[in-house]
């Protein structure tokens, strides 16, 4: 047994990484749900294939430019020993087995590359997407990722906090979903002003069944261990996204005086995805302001796509793009300082908020913009966007009678 390895810390991570990897299951099922009848099928699959797609670069790749030796000492990207052959059993990352921390790792690059998908539900062709895959966690994530992830990342460095991923998977997916949405311009049905018509309301509440229930360890396993770290950020989850599907609720009651099981889904995935950046910064009044500020902003950040005309589809934009701001943002006024640096209402000054800022603007704007040029290229030579005919007969044709 290795010197310094802690098989209770090793146990939770490898739990963790389970449950995290059912989240990609679940949100293939959530936004299976939220799409046409034609069209269920093709978002499963674009789903469940980025598993299988990201797994095999990770391990060629892809964890050498993330965790491995910075080049040039700057922070930009991990370009040291590629081969992760080269990483033994016996190698540990604080207390835990290498071998483990990458699996966690991974599940994380896994479901940001899934979540792009819901911007564009419904007129993308599945071959055309897997390339487009293939380019964007090659140059969009694996960079943000060592930014934020590895030690030597710059904005790790500078002092900016995201405890499981605000900046690397939320606003990266929002951004992305937003670039690509614009890249390959609006799919016919938003055009023409035709309702969303979701064919599955149980299907969608059993992916956030999933879904949340993978982000206990998503938040609560990027602890590395099962302490009072770990145990905050699995309370701050439960209390946002509790707070983010009542805020919800009754921002419809509100608007309309109804109330739709689609909208509180989606206010409790907003609480969950905007406490993801600060679960271990805040205590639970903070958990609980951060729920409630990221479904009102959220509620109304989706309502852009309208006035903006870009069309995301199943609001990874509103959602995601607008939680990892509020959430990011919000851990330099609510950081209690007991883990890392104090936020503006507990005496720490405004500089933490500074440099969450700064770190939002930066990832914001990298994620965007390559991810268009990435949308345009595979798109004007391998035909990423659906005609209209092929948009209105639906994706699941793609796949004939399997």
């Amino acid at each position: 047994m290795p010197t310094g390895l802690n098989t209770g810390d090793s146990a939770w991570v490898l739990v963790s990484t389970a449950m995290v990897l059912l989240m990609t299951p679940g949100l293939a099922f959530f936004y299976g749900g939220m799409v046409r009848s034609k069209n269920v099928f093709s978002m499963l699959f674009m789903s469940f294939v980025s598993i299988s797609l990201v797994t095999v670069l990770w391990f060629a790749y892809g964890y050498g430019l993330v965790f491995g030796p910075d080049a040039g000492g700057i922070g930009l990207i991990g370009f040291g020993d590629f081969r992760f052959a080269n990483i033994k059993p016996t190698d540990l990352t604080g207390s835990v087995p290498t071998y483990a921390y990458a699996l966690f790792q991974l599940t994380f690059a896994i479901i940001t590359v899934a979540l792009i998908s819901g911007s564009v539900a419904g007129r993308t062709r599945v071959g055309p997407w897997m390339i487009f895959s293939v380019l964007w966690v090659t140059l969009v994530y694996f960079p943000i990722a060592h930014w934020v992830f590895a030690t030597s990342g710059w904005i790790n460095k500078w002092g900016t906090l995201d405890f499981a991923g605000g900046l690397v998977v939320e606003l990266n997916s929002g951004m992305a979903g937003f670039a690509l949405a614009v890249a390959l311009g609006p799919g016919v049905r938003f055009r023409r002003g035709e309702p969303p018509q979701p064919s599955n309301i149980p299907l969608v509440m059993l992916g956030l069944a999933l879904l949340w229930f993978g982000w206990f360890g998503f938040n609560g396993g990027s602890a590395l261990n099962d302490g009072p770290t770990a145990v905050t950020a699995f309370l701050s989850t439960m209390i946002a996204g509790c707070a983010g599907m009542l805020t919800w609720m009754f921002m419809e009651w509100l608007r309309a005086r109804r109330l739709s099981k689609l909208g509180s889904g989606t206010g409790a995935v907003a609480g969950l995805v905007a406490i993801t950046p600060s679960c271990a910064f805040v205590n639970a009044e903070g958990a609980l302001v951060i729920g409630i500020v990221a479904a009102v902003l959220c509620s109304f950040a989706v309502e852009w796509k309208f006035v903006l005309g870009y069309d995301d589809t199943l609001d990874v934009v509103g959602i995601h793009g607008m939680g990892g701001i509020v959430g990011t943002l919000l851990i330099g006024l609510l950081s209690t300082g007991v883990t890392k640096s104090a936020g503006l209402f507990y005496g720490g000054g405004g500089a933490l908020l500074g440099k969450q800022a700064v770190s939002v603007v930066v990832v914001a704007v990298y994620s965007f913009a390559v991810t268009y040029v990435i949308g345009k290229v595979v798109d004007r030579f391998f035909r990423l966007k659906e005609t209209e005919a092929e948009q209105l007969a639906g994706s699941d044709l793609q796949f004939g009678g399997s």
